[in-house]
Parts: structure tokens; sequence; C-alpha cells
């Protein structure tokens, strides 16, 4: 096969009209997204907003990459403690605490507000650094362990 021959074949293998296709459709994302902004269109994907029915603080201490956790009152005392196979999504989100107080160089270890509201959605808020996420975005069994921590005594 010659050159000219392979050159033709790669040519063919993405149609010019679907690269064309896909360009056009890039460049119209960023007019909508640009428009949204300058126009401070307001945020329609964002979780309902609901009371607080139920607001529990708490400290994770992650132990590394295991997946284990630790679950302490302020005080100190034990809300929970799950090893690896019960503490994943747990775990993996006092990891990602962790990291923005090291990213932001304060203390790893203070508390965290875990909230339920009166639309069942359940969220985490990390008050040294600001971090928040709405945990029904993570899906219903990952909610439910933050659910288990706010109902333990």
């Amino acid at each position: 096969m010659t050159d000219t021959q392979t050159h033709s074949q790669d040519r063919e293998l993405i149609p010019r009209a679907l690269l064309r296709a896909m360009g056009l459709l890039v460049c119209a994302v960023l007019a909508i997204v640009t428009y949204a902004r300058i126009a401070d269109v307001p945020l329609s994907a964002t979780p309902p907003a609901a009371a607080i029915t139920h607001e529990r603080t708490m400290i994770l201490i992650s132990d590394g990459v295991s997946g284990a956790v630790s679950v302490l009152s302020p005080e100190g005392a034990v809300i929970a403690r799950l090893d690896a196979t019960q503490g994943g999504f747990v775990a993996g989100v006092a990891r990602v605490i962790d990291r923005n107080r090291a990213q932001a160089d304060l203390p790893a270890h203070t508390p965290v507000i875990v909230t339920r509201r009166a639309n069942g959605r359940l969220d985490i808020t990390d008050p040294a650094t600001g971090w928040s996420a709405d945990l029904m975005g993570f899906g219903a069994d990952n909610a439910s362990r933050f659910a288990r921590l706010l109902d333990q005594p």
C-alpha cells in the first residue's frame, strides 16, 4: 500500500462533515454559556431550597486510602467506626475534605456539618473551607450512609 492510499483511508475514518458538526456543537455550547453568564441567567439545576429538619456536627477521620473512617462528635465521643467495607463513601468524602483543608493550610480534623432538609435531601458542609456537597447527588445508597450517621445516638 502506498502512502497516498494510507493517507486517504485515514481521512475517511472521521468524515469531514462530522468534524464540522462537532466544532459547531462546541461553538454553540460556548455561545449559550457566554450568553447565560453575561445575561446573569439564574441557575436552574440546583437542589431545591428547604428548611433544615436535623443537623449534626461531626469529625471525619479517614484512615488513608483503605476506606476505613472514624466518625467522632466534636467532644471526641465515637459516633461510628467504619471499616474498609463499610466506610468507602464516607472515607472518600473525608479525603476530599482533608485535601481541601491541606490546600488551604487549615487543620485536618475539625468538624463538618451534616444536614437533613424538609424535602429529604442531605448535604455536608465544611465550615473551615466553605466546601459543601449535596449528598443526594451521589446516589441514595451513598446518602443513606450519612443519614445513618445523622441518626446515630
